[in-house]
């Protein structure tokens, strides 16, 4: 579609935000938000007829772009069909969505529990841990980010966890591995990895091995910076939960349904959790969706005992159509596929590349359609490019480079000291060397702040 310019009614459209839609993380009276008019595949466009490429993916959820007209349709069909359904009785998109699903989850989580979206999945999936084990601990990771609900940003390991955090959720914070930024002074992957899994374990031993239900991990961490696990962490940290009964859940919300070239990432490293939350990718976003995919173990509990716990649109029947529909695009098309090629023959060695050109370039990691770029003010000692949690004045550099790359038609995903590469998975090559290009001028722009 070509954009069409009109701004008579982009401003309408702002004004009527402005006047009265409460936006989320934000100081509503220092934002601008844009006014966007339409979106099609990997771009979208605003009132004035320019069009960006979107290497955000949405929030990391148009897996498959925008509008793709397989799913457009089946939402249209399904909603002729039946818009709506209690979630108490048997539909047979809510159904057909739920078995698909566990068809492609590792190993036996085959019951799903289907939620609004990737927070609300998390509630439950502790929950259902906490009631499993009759213990009251989850203990999660730092650099992490688990959903805006009260529980689940108990839970995030990042500043947006702060206002809300009340001190009396059960949560305790441990450090997991990533060897740029180590806590540990590993110098070496193997180094890092085994020092991880033993301040772990130290950790539950000080907490008490009988008082933690669950430890929960993104199986590769998403804002916090796209931080790839090491070799035997995961795995690592699978002996540990098995050997304290502790349930392990993996959050695959951002990460899953094709996002690191596979359909779950937990696949990259042969590890099945008892417990694994999705949402996002798993309709593209077309319709809120989320949920838990239950091992059987955990399934039994609540096999002649309640589950106390439930939500009025649980496997929206609109949403599950999506669902399928996606599902299908994806087999059909090889987008999971398309996301591992691209991302070890394009973006790796592209970013590779940038790193060696511009000296804001820290670090480059990632894998499939889901990287990151860590920007520093000097190389040699990783001094980060602005400083952590910065706002205002001092997340300037940052700011520059987020404008630069719009002024090139790129809309990137910035967060503190990175930059995130996540179109769809979908995007073919021309549309990724067209971003990396944008990229490439804008990266220039944070080369001004380096020493």
């Amino acid at each position: 579609m070509t954009p069409q310019p009109s701004p008579e009614a982009g401003a309408a459209v702002k004004a009527a935000d402005r006047a009265h839609v409460f936006h989320s993380w934000s100081a509503q009276d220092l934002i601008d938000p844009l006014a966007v008019a339409g979106a099609e595949g990997s771009y979208f466009w605003d009132y004035e007829g320019r069009r960006y490429l979107d290497f955000t993916s949405g929030l990391v959820f148009t897996n498959i772009g925008y509008q793709h007209p397989k799913v457009v349709a089946a939402i249209q069909e399904q909603a002729a069909r039946m818009t709506t359904f209690a979630p108490a009785f048997a539909v047979e998109a809510r159904s057909e969505a739920a078995r698909l699903i566990a068809e492609r989850t590792p190993g036996d989580l085959d019951k799903i529990f289907f939620t609004n979206g990737g927070a609300d999945a998390i509630e439950h999936a502790v929950r259902m841990a906490r009631l499993h084990t009759g213990r009251p601990k989850v203990l999660s990771a730092y650099r992490s980010y688990h959903g805006g609900t009260q529980q689940a940003v108990n839970i995030t390991g990042d500043p947006r966890r702060w206002p809300s955090d009340s001190g009396a959720a059960g949560v305790v914070h441990f450090w997991a591995p990533f060897l740029y930024r180590s806590r540990f002074y590993a110098e070496t992957e193997e180094q890092e990895t085994a020092r991880a899994l033993e301040h772990l374990e130290t950790t539950i031993a000080f907490e008490g091995p009988g008082t933690i239900a669950a430890i929960i991990l993104e199986t590769v961490p998403g804002t916090a910076g796209i931080m790839v696990p090491p070799a035997g962490y995961l795995a690592g940290v699978r002996e540990i939960c098995d050997t304290y009964g502790i349930v392990f859940v993996l959050d695959e919300v951002m990460a899953g349904f094709g996002r690191t070239g596979e359909w779950f990432a937990a696949d990259l490293f042969g590890v099945v959790p008892d417990l694994m939350t999705f949402a996002k990718g798993v309709n593209s976003g077309y319709v809120p969706l989320g949920g838990v995919a239950i091992n059987s173990e955990i399934a039994e509990t609540f096999a002649r005992r309640a589950y106390p716990g439930g939500l009025t649109y649980s496997g929206h029947p609109l949403a599950c159509a999506a669902a399928v529909a996606t599902i299908g695009v994806m087999a059909q098309e090889g987008v999971v596929e398309n996301a591992k090629r691209l991302g070890a023959e394009v973006v790796g060695p592209a970013l590779a590349a940038l790193a060696e050109r511009h000296p804001s370039v820290g670090e480059v990691r990632g894998v499939g359609m889901f990287w990151a770029l860590e920007l520093v003010k000097d190389r040699a000692t990783r001094e980060p490019l602005v400083p952590y949690n910065a706002a205002g004045e001092a997340n300037a550099p940052m700011a520059a480079f987020a404008a630069a790359a719009k002024k090139n038609g790129l809309w990137p995903f910035v967060n503190m000291n990175r930059t995130h590469v996540v179109p769809p998975c979908n995007v073919s090559e021309a549309e990724l060397k067209e971003g990396l290009a944008a990229l490439d001028a804008a990266l220039s722009v944070a080369d001004e702040y380096t020493v």
